[in-house]
């Protein structure tokens, strides 16, 4: 039964996909056509609509809406350039200064958006043609932007861990904002070192120093925006409100310093800001449905279990299960984005990780972090080609020039993956 299943879940899904299905769809005639196979045709259409509805009536997937209208706010309330000046202060006087601008703002506006797309859109769309002013190689500079943008989805607030908080039946958000705060960085880090040398090598210019009016200036325009991460992990560890309350903070300061501080839009413009995240939405949401369904259709057939089995028959040994796991989220993040992998894959590994005796936290970060890595990579990774596209350069061509960067990602990942309290220093030391 469990083969039987597989063989038609994986096959119709493919087939979807191929022909230019929507995921959603595909995820959902998929299932359908899995359950069809077990239960007659009228109980599989009512229990499949039914674990798809109630799969949405959960409180904690309000944080989703209110993020996602308070990163629409952020992206269209000309916040990027603020940030984008104060990474320039602070990378200013090191060796290819502006492709260190570049990661910085990335991981300012991304942690701040919640979107990698948005991150390497309005920071890479800022700084890239500067680059190329200053002698900067398009290839490399592109691969910078590209290797960085990522980190937005790592650090906090992170859409991917509250969705991940729930499939996996409440794994503390709190914890995973902590955790993903200290990989993202990481990350960062890595890519910033690999510039560095490159920079050095290649002898790119460093920024001229500004005066210290100037840099009071830029860090007193950018400092509001910051502090809409401070009071929303600084309110959640405080316990003045919880993360999901914590979304809907996010929205009424986003509008505040869009409406009010930076006067950035208009009245007339928010109408086309809601409407812009209610479609974000719906579609996440049809995603998450659609995903339940499936992970119902799997658990019906015992696919799992299945797959369990097999992955734990190749060893007992918890290193090499974990690098078996590792190499197939790599896989499946380069042609899946990162939502519908976590609703799909997590009900699967995630018991494998427990029977092995992982932390939930440490496994949701690691498991993020891959799926992160994977839309960066060949062949179909949705923020290589964007990045590519912002770049105006082939995909042919910037690969050679990721491949360092690429390189101290994957360390990266492996601390993550092999040492626990790395991701799970900051929620022990809060008594998360």
């Amino acid at each position: 039964m469990e083969l039987q299943a597989s063989l038609i879940l994986i096959a119709v899904f493919a087939l979807l996909m191929v022909i230019g299905i929507p995921i959603a769809i595909s995820i959902a005639l998929a299932s359908l056509a899995t359950v069809i196979i077990v239960l007659p045709f009228d109980v599989s259409v009512f229990t499949s609509a039914q674990k798809m509805i109630t799969s949405l009536d959960s409180f904690s997937l309000l944080a989703v809406p209110f993020f996602i209208l308070s990163g629409i706010i952020m992206n269209n309330g000309g916040i990027a350039i603020k940030l984008v000046n104060l990474a320039k202060l602070i990378g200013g006087r090191i060796p290819g200064s502006l492709a260190h601008t570049n990661i910085i703002g990335n991981m300012f506006f991304g942690s701040i958006s919640g979107s990698a797309i948005a991150a390497s859109t309005a920071i890479g769309g800022t700084l890239i043609p500067l680059q190329e002013k200053e002698g900067y190689s398009k290839t490399y500079s592109a691969a910078v932007n590209i290797a960085s943008a990522p980190t937005g989805m790592l650090i906090p607030p992170s859409s991917a861990f509250i969705i991940f908080s729930l499939i996996s039946g409440g794994t503390s958000i709190a914890a995973l904002f902590m955790g993903g705060y200290v990989v993202g960085i990481l990350w960062g880090l890595a890519v910033m070192l690999v510039a560095f040398f490159i920079a050095k090598k290649n002898n790119y210019p460093v920024i001229p120093m500004v005066s210290f009016s100037e840099a009071r200036k830029i860090v007193i325009d950018a400092i509001p925006s910051l502090l809409l991460v401070v009071i929303i992990i600084g309110g959640i560890l405080s316990g003045i409100f919880t993360a999901i309350e914590a979304s809907a903070v996010c929205v009424v300061y986003s509008l505040f310093l869009a409406l009010v501080f930076y006067r950035s839009i208009s009245l007339k413009q928010l109408p086309g800001v809601l409407v812009q995240a209610v479609q974000m939405t719906g579609v996440i949401m049809f995603l998450i449905a659609a995903s339940s369904g499936m992970s119902f259709v799997m658990a019906l057939t015992g696919i799992p279990e299945a797959i369990s089995n097999g992955i734990l028959g190749i060893s007992d040994n918890k290193f090499v299960i974990l690098a078996c796991i590792t190499v197939i989220l790599l896989i499946v993040g380069t042609f899946m984005d990162i939502a519908p992998a976590i609703l799909i894959f997590t009900p699967i590994f995630l018991p494998i990780a427990t029977n092995l005796g992982i932390d939930p936290v440490h496994f949701g970060i690691f498991f993020v972090f891959n799926l992160c890595i994977g839309t960066i990579t060949p062949p179909v990774g949705t923020g290589l080609f964007v990045g590519a596209s912002i770049g105006k350069v082939k995909i042919e061509k910037i690969i050679k020039p990721l491949l360092p960067f690429y390189i101290a990602i994957v360390v990266i990942l492996v601390l993550v993956t092999f040492v626990p309290q790395i991701s799970l220093f900051l929620p022990n030391l809060f008594g998360l």
